[in-house]
Order: structure tokens, then sequence, then C-alpha cells
């Protein structure tokens, strides 16, 4: 039965699992259905966007970032619910900095915590009083926690033993055996590297084929990358990202079997240092690409970045190098979509009258834009009901959800506030063509920023030529 205390206020949940093993591991979704139900009993609205989740964040690490708390706190700031659900207080928070943090946004809105077996007043001092004991207790636990598994590493160290973590490729989960499937693809990751393989193209043959990860996804760069720069493969031990050494300065063998010799992964490390070197001495020729930031694809609505292939200069979508099953291959030369643009903003220079930057600044979003936005928020909104509903679940809501914010990221990143000061300077009207062409590169790029919140670029409708049809300019808004 509900009670009438608190009936029709509104309130927010907070769920968070650790990454950690605490002594409770309640799923952030069974969390979130214990607080729908005190709120339930207690007739208290939550509204969706008061919702808060952070999935596997600590909060006992005090540099690991939590979205879904700092989320709380700012709608907190702003009075937008007058009660705090969450499992349990040590949801919320497991250091002191964190709860006073908490108490003094409370204060002001008179907030109260609730938890699945007690309710704390953050406006009352005996609960203040009580819920610091409680936080101090949870602190000192996670330090526990800390030590208990520090100290079993450095037992595990000692003894020349596998010190936990995620499972090594190639091994079982306790290092004792190797896998021998997984030990011919460390093998042939080895062998190629050393035999002059690129790292990208070792990584996408090896996606190409769908082997699987230690964890059962999919590989990436910086998995191929992890796996020729780890030393447990070659049966020595690594603590803390570091292969150990005695006091002899030899290096430390761990009492599982080795996959490559310590040799090869010597001469891997080498290699990679080469390389590494080698890349730097080619970034410092490395090509300007005047249009960073403002090319688009229209097919995924995606940046697209700067890439040399054959020697030549593109604008390439960055779903090209993803590992994702819908890898867009849309590019255009660099030289002619550059020429093009600059061609574009020495015209409008050239005709453009003083009295057109007497008006403020504005933000650079075109009428499609805002419907498109105003479309996808209805959207959102749409899966938020539906799941309100229990006509789809949880991860389903998600993975809709999440599609839908990536093509408003998209549009964002394309509508920024535009100071008319960008054009402080700047030689308008006859002879504007021939004074850009005299700026520096940096000074180039600001203007043209200025002039044309995006160029998108669609698909080419020719071969052979250049096909100037498929980039659209958004026009400048002045």
């Amino acid at each position: 039965m509900r009670t009438s205390e608190f009936e029709g206020e509104s309130a927010a949940i907070y769920c968070r699992i650790s990454h950690i093993k605490d002594d409770d591991q309640t799923g952030v979704e069974r969390q979130e259905r214990i607080c729908r139900e005190m709120a339930e009993r207690m007739g208290m609205r939550v509204s969706p966007d008061h919702v808060f989740i952070d999935p596997s964040r600590s909060a006992w690490q005090r540099k690991r970032k939590r979205p879904g708390w700092d989320s709380l706190l700012e709608a907190m700031d702003a009075g937008a619910f007058r009660h705090v659900l969450a499992y349990h207080p040590d949801r919320l928070m497991r250091q002191p900095p964190d709860l006073e943090q908490l108490l003094i946004k409370a204060e002001e809105r008179n907030v109260i915590l609730h938890g699945q077996a007690n309710r704390r007043d953050l406006s009352s001092a005996d609960d203040r009083f009580f819920l610091r004991i409680e936080v101090a207790h949870a602190c000192k636990s996670s330090d526990d926690t800390s030590r208990r598994v520090m100290s079993a590493q450095e037992d595990a160290l000692a003894a020349g033993k596998a010190h936990g973590g995620r499972r090594a490729y190639g091994y079982t989960k306790d290092m004792s055996a190797v896998v021998p499937d997984e030990a011919e693809v460390v093998k042939e990751i080895f062998t190629r590297f050393l035999d002059g393989d690129a790292i990208w193209t070792i990584f996408r043959d090896i996606h190409e084929r769908g082997i699987p990860s230690a964890g059962g996804g999919g590989w990436t760069v910086g998995r191929v990358r992890a796996l020729l720069t780890s030393a447990r493969h070659a049966g020595l031990i690594m603590y803390r990202g570091e292969v150990q050494k005695d006091e002899q300065g030899n290096y430390r063998k761990g009492a599982w079997p080795e996959i490559v010799t310590v040799g090869e992964w010597e001469e891997a490390s080498r290699l990679r240092a080469r390389r590494s070197l080698d890349y730097a001495d080619a970034r410092r020729s490395y090509r300007h690409y005047l249009l960073s930031g403002m090319v688009l694809c229209t097919k995924c609505t995606r940046s697209m970045v700067g890439n040399m292939q054959g020697g030549v200069a593109y604008y390439k979508c960055t779903r090209s190098t993803s590992s994702e099953p819908d890898v867009c291959s849309r590019k255009i030369r660099a030289k002619d979509l550059e020429e093009f643009v600059v061609d574009a903003a020495k015209d409008f220079l050239e005709n453009l009258s003083a009295s057109a930057l007497t008006r403020s600044p504005v933000t650079a979003s075109t009428e499609d834009d805002a419907k498109a936005e105003a479309e996808d928020k209805r959207k959102l909104a749409e899966v938020r009901e539906m799941w309100d509903a229990n006509e789809i679940g949880t991860d389903e809501m998600r993975q809709m959800q999440a599609k839908i914010k990536k093509r408003m990221a998209a549009r964002q990143r394309a509508t920024v506030v535009r100071p008319l000061t960008a054009l402080e300077g700047v030689v308008i009207g006859p002879g504007a063509g021939k004074a850009f062409d005299k700026m520096t590169g940096e000074r180039k790029v600001a203007v043209l920023r200025f002039l044309f919140p995006a160029v998108r670029i669609e698909a080419s409708s020719v071969r052979g030529v250049v096909d100037f049809g498929r980039v659209k300019i958004d026009p400048p808004q002045l």
C-alpha cells in the first residue's frame, strides 16, 4: 500500500555497479527495478530523464569519471526533483568528498535520499551524521578490498604465477595451459609483424576471418598492438605494465608456457619502437588538411578525415576503418575539394558587403538540421515511452537511443556559435580573393570554419572525372 507522505512528488533514480568485485554486485537493471518499486510504494513520480546509470563505474577510484553521477548532481542543482532513490547509499558514493558535494547541493533543495533499507533526509543533521559514517565505512571497505587484491597479486607475482585480470589471449584463465587455436594466432601475429606486415594489415586480416578476441568480441588495431607489447606470451612476468626482472637484471620467468620466444618478443619490441620513430618522422612532413573537422559524410553522418592512399591525399569517411559490418568507402580527393571550397569562400568574400557584418552572431544550423533535430528528439521520447510501457527491453532501448544520439551528435559538431570577430582584418569586396591567398594556413582555416558550417559529401554519380555536384556546402549565415 502506498504511503501518502510523498504522493505525487518528483524523484530521481541512480544506479551503479563497479567493475571491482564488491560484496554486493546487484546489477544496474535490478537496482533500477528495486528503486522503481520503492517509488511506486511511496507514490513518487520518476521522469524518464531522471534515471541516471553508471554501469561498471567505480565510486571508490577518485579519478574515474561517472557521467550518470555528474548528471544527477547537475539536475539536483537545478531543482529537478525532491527525492533521490538508490539501492543503497554506497551506490551513490564511496568517498567522503562525493558525499560533501552531494550534501551541499541537496541542502539548498531539501532533497531526501532513499535506500532499499533506509532513508536519509539530507537536510537533517542527524541523518547527515549517520550517512557520513556509512560512507566512511564503505570507503574503508573499498580500501580493504583494494589491499587484498594488491596483496594477492604480489603473492602471485612472487610465486611466478598469473596475478588475475582478464584472460590473456592464447591461454586459459589461470594461464596454466595454452589454447591451441589461439596460440596459433599469437604466433601468426608475431611472425607476420617481424616479416614486415603493418599492424593494421594484420588486424584487417584477422577481423575478416572472423576470429574472436579473448573476450569473444572482435579484434581492434589496439588489441593487436597490445598483444605484440605483452611479454606474457614469451613466458615473462609483467606487473602494472612492466616486465619484471631479478636482482641481476634478468627477466623473471612465469610458471606458464611460452607461445613465442623471448627473442621474438624483444625483436618485435625493437621493431615497434623503430616504426614509431619512422612514423614520427613522417608526421613532421604531414600534409595539412585545410578542411579538417568540416567535412561530413551524408551516408553515415560521420566526419571525413584526411588520409593518404597510394601517395594521394583524400578525405575519407571515418567508418572506412571501422570493424563494424557497415563499412563506408566514401572518399574524395583532398586537393580537388579544398580548391573547390576555397574558390567558394573567395567568391563569397568578393561579393560580401560591410553591412552584412553588422548582425549579431548566429548559430550555424540549417532549417533541415532543425527539423531533423526535432524529429530525433521526438523519436527519443517515443523510445522511452515504449520502454515505460514494457514494449521493449532496456538493452533494446539503449541501442535505439544510441543510434539516434549518434545522429544528433554529428549535427551538433556542425553547429557552432560563430563570432563575427573571425572576420576582423579580413578583406571583403574587390580584392578579397587575392588577400585570402596571402593568409597563413591557420587564418584560412579560421575563415573557412566561420563561413561554412559544414561541407557535406554525397555519393558520386559519375566515374573517371571530378564530380563537384556531390559537394554540398552549408551556406554562410551572417
